[in-house]
C-alpha cells in the first residue's frame, strides 16, 4: 500500500524566545517490508537541518534556530510504500520459552529487557496483572500469550485522548482505566519483559479504519509494540486496536520506550510560555512510487551533534513533546 503522510507541528511562544535547538523522529524507517519513496522537511523560520542515525538506526534530523523569534513550525511530508507481513502461525511450541532464556537471545535483546523509562515495574502494575489473572498466559506457548495479552489489554482500558499526558508514568492510565496508544504500549512492554520476552516501542502512524472499529486518532500519530520471539524475529502488535502490526502500520522509529523517540524534542532559550498544536494526515497514494530518498550522513551531522551538546547546556529545558495517540 502506498501512503502520504502530512505532520505539521507547531510552536507559539507569548513572548519571543531567543534560540531554539530541536530534535526530530519524523523520517519513516526503511525496512523489507516499508519503502521509504520521498522524505521533506520544512522548519519555519528557516533552519539548515542536519541528520544522523541513533544507536537504533532511525533517522533523526537537527536543527538551530538561532534568531529570536516567536513561532516555531515543523512539516514533515512522506511517502511510504508497506508490504504485507508473512503469516504468522497459530502457535510455537512451548520450547521458545526455554528458547527466550538463551544467552544470544538475551545478548541481542538486553535492551529491551530491562524494565526502565516508562515501561517499569509499579505497585499498580502488580494488581493490574493480579486482578486480570494474565500471569496464567504464561501457560501457553509465547506467541499465543503475546496475542492474548494484546486483547487483554484492548478488553481493560477505554481509548481516551487527554487523561494522560506524554511524560504520563503508566500508573495513571492503570488508575484511571483509560488512555492512548502511548500508555496502553508502555503497559504491554512492561508485561512482556517481565515475563522474560523482549519488547520495543515503535513510534509511527496508522491508516486508521474506523469502519473496523479502530479506536485510534486517525488526525495523530500512532504507537504500539514489537516482541521478539527467536523462531520468528520481531512481531509487532497494536494493543490500541487488538490487531497485528500490518500494512496499514506505518514505522517511523524504534527505541526501548517514547523518551527514546518522541516525534520532537528539544530546548529553548527564553521565559515564554509555549503553546504546542499538532496535526497529522495520512491517505492512500495514488501515484506509482518514485526513486526512494536515502538518509544523507557525512560530516555535517558530527558537526550538528557537537554543536548541539554545546548548545543545550545553556537553554532550559523545553518540555511540550508530542504525545502518541
Amino acid at each position: 500500500m502506498l501512503f502520504e503522510i502530512r505532520h505539521v507541528t507547531e510552536y507559539a511562544y507569548d513572548e519571543p524566545v531567543r534560540e531554539s535547538v530541536m530534535e526530530l523522529w519524523m523520517q519513516p524507517r526503511k525496512s523489507f517490508d516499508q519503502m521509504l519513496v520521498n522524505f521533506e522537511l520544512e522548519v519555519e523560520p528557516p533552519s539548515q537541518i542536519f541528520s544522523y542515525a541513533d544507536s537504533y538506526g532511525n533517522a533523526v534530523h537537527h536543527f538551530d534556530v538561532p534568531a529570536p523569534h516567536q513561532r516555531l513550525r515543523i512539516v514533515a511530508r512522506s511517502v511510504v510504500e508497506t508490504h504485507g507481513h508473512a503469516a504468522l502461525p497459530a502457535a510455537l511450541d512451548m520450547d521458545e520459552w526455554d528458547r527466550l532464556k538463551a544467552e544470544a537471545v538475551r545478548g541481542e535483546c538486553w535492551d529491551f529487557l530491562s524494565l526502565q523509562g516508562f515501561a517499569i515495574e509499579t505497585p499498580a502494575l502488580h494488581d493490574f496483572i493480579q486482578k486480570r489473572r494474565l500471569n496464567d498466559l504464561k501457560d501457553h506457548d509465547p506467541l499465543t500469550a503475546v496475542r492474548e495479552l494484546n486483547k487483554a489489554l484492548y478488553d481493560a482500558f477505554d481509548y481516551e485522548a487527554g487523561i494522560t499526558e506524554a511524560d504520563s508514568p503508566i500508573d495513571h492510565a492503570l488508575t484511571q482505566g483509560s488512555g492512548v496508544c502511548q500508555d496502553f504500549a508502555h503497559i504491554m512492554i512492561a508485561i512482556c519483559r517481565l515475563w522474560g520476552i523482549p519488547a520495543r516501542y515503535v513510534s509511527g502512524y496508522l491508516f486508521t479504519d474506523r469502519e473496523a472499529g479502530e479506536r485510534s486518532n486517525p488526525d495523530a500519530t500512532h504507537a504500539w509494540v514489537e516482541v521478539f520471539l527467536p523462531s520468528l524475529r520481531w512481531v509487532g502488535l497494536d494493543p490500541t486496536n487488538n490487531v497485528l502490526a500490518g500494512e496499514r502500520h506505518i514505522a517511523v522509529a524504534l527505541g526501548r520506550d517514547y523518551s527514546d523517540i518522541p516525534p520532537t524534542r528539544g530546548v529553548f532559550k527564553g521565559e515564554a510560555e509555549s503553546q504546542l498544536s499538532v496535526g497529522v494526515s495520512v491517505r492512500q497514494g495514488a501515484s506509482a512510487p518514485v526513486e526512494p530518498e536515502f538518509l544523507r550522513m557525512g560530516a555535517p551531522a558530527i558537526a550538528a551533534a557537537r554543536r548541539r551538546a554545546s548548545t543545550q547546556a545553556l537553554l532550559d529545558q523545553h518540555h511540550q513533546q508530542q504525545q502518541q495517540q
